[in-house]
């Protein structure tokens, strides 16, 4: 993806500032909701890329969207991308943020697939046992796929349960394959 090393270092000194102000987890938080609101919104994503759109516009808007419920850092950031010419990168620099803010801290991400969205309780379950599985602090996103039809597919770090119906077929399947009946009607 373009810009993704430029939103690294975006991202790495934000952090490095954010530790040493002590504001480090006020600022995730910040960089959350920012990746967040971006994601889900296409109008945003254009706004943010546009060369035809002022930079001018995009700060009002940004302040008009985020103004007081962010940091004065994060301002910042915003302030410092929309100078330099990148504020098309805030959403990566947002995301860069938070997955070293959460490396940092310890915190591993659990992917969950599913064919339709978890309900809160189905989430804090896979919470749950996942940790008790890992041994460490982890955190829940779940992806939905209509495509794996039922079950779900975990995936922490390189590891990876498939326990989805496409999955289990697929498995059936190549038992089938490795068939090692010789017919003698030759």
């Amino acid at each position: 993806m373009k810009g993704t090393r430029a939103a690294l270092r975006y991202a790495r000194a934000t952090l490095d500032l954010a530790k040493d102000k002590g504001i480090a987890e006020k600022i995730n938080k910040d960089m959350i909701m920012i990746s967040k609101a971006i994601s889900e919104s296409k109008d945003l994503q254009v706004m943010l890329k546009s060369p035809v759109i002022r930079s001018s516009v995009k700060r009002s808007v940004l302040t008009e969207i985020f103004g007081k419920k962010v940091n004065p850092l994060t301002e910042k950031v915003i302030s410092l991308l929309i100078e330099n010419g990148r504020i098309e990168l805030l959403e990566p620099v947002a995301k860069e943020y938070v997955l070293i803010y959460d490396y940092l801290k310890g915190i591993e991400t659990a992917l969950v697939t599913t064919a339709v969205p978890l309900s809160k309780d189905l989430e804090k379950e896979f919470l749950k046992k996942v940790t008790e599985l890992v041994g460490k602090e982890i955190t829940v996103k779940n992806i939905v796929d209509p495509t794996i039809v039922g079950g779900y597919i975990l995936r922490v770090g390189d590891q990876q349960l498939d326990s989805s119906v496409t999955g289990l077929l697929n498995s059936v399947m190549e038992d089938f394959s490795d068939n090692q009946y010789i017919s003698k009607l030759n």
